[in-house]
C-alpha cells in the first residue's frame, strides 16, 4: 500500500491544521490507520490510530483534547485534526497503514508542522 500525506505548513500557537493521508488499496476500511511524528532529535512517536473495523481511536496524552484522528472510507482517506497548536507539536508527520494487523509497515512520506510561539 501506498501512503500520500499532506497538510503541514508553518503556523502561529493556537492554529489549527489539518493533516490528510490517503492510501492506496482497495480494502482502504480494514487498514488501521495511525499518525506518527518525530521531532528533531527525538525518535518516532505515536500520535493518534483508528482502527479499521469499529473505528475506534486512541491518542497520545500529550494531544489528547486536542486532536481528533478520522477517516473517510470512501476517499481511501486519514485525517488528523490538530487544533491549539503548541510550539512542541513541531515535527515531521507521518501516516503509517496496519494492513495486515501486524503493525505499521506501511509508511508516508511524512509531512513537516512547524508551531512558532
Amino acid at each position: 500500500v501506498q501512503l500520500q500525506a499532506s497538510g503541514g505548513g508553518l503556523v502561529q500557537a493556537g492554529a489549527s491544521l489539518r493533516l490528510s493521508c490517503t492510501a492506496s488499496g482497495r480494502t482502504f476500511s480494514s487498514y488501521h490507520m495511525g499518525w506518527f511524528r518525530q521531532a528533531p532529535g527525538k525518535e518516532r512517536a505515536i500520535v493518534a490510530a483508528i482502527r479499521g473495523s469499529a473505528g475506534s481511536t486512541y491518542y497520545a496524552d500529550s494531544v489528547k483534547g486536542r486532536f481528533t484522528i478520522s477517516r473517510d472510507n470512501a476517499k481511501n482517506t486519514v485525517y488528523l485534526q490538530m487544533n491549539n497548536l503548541k510550539p512542541e507539536d513541531t515535527a515531521v508527520y507521518y501516516c503509517a497503514a496496519d494492513t495486515t494487523n501486524y503493525g505499521f509497515r506501511a509508511w508516508g512520506q511524512g509531512t513537516l508542522v512547524t508551531v512558532s510561539s
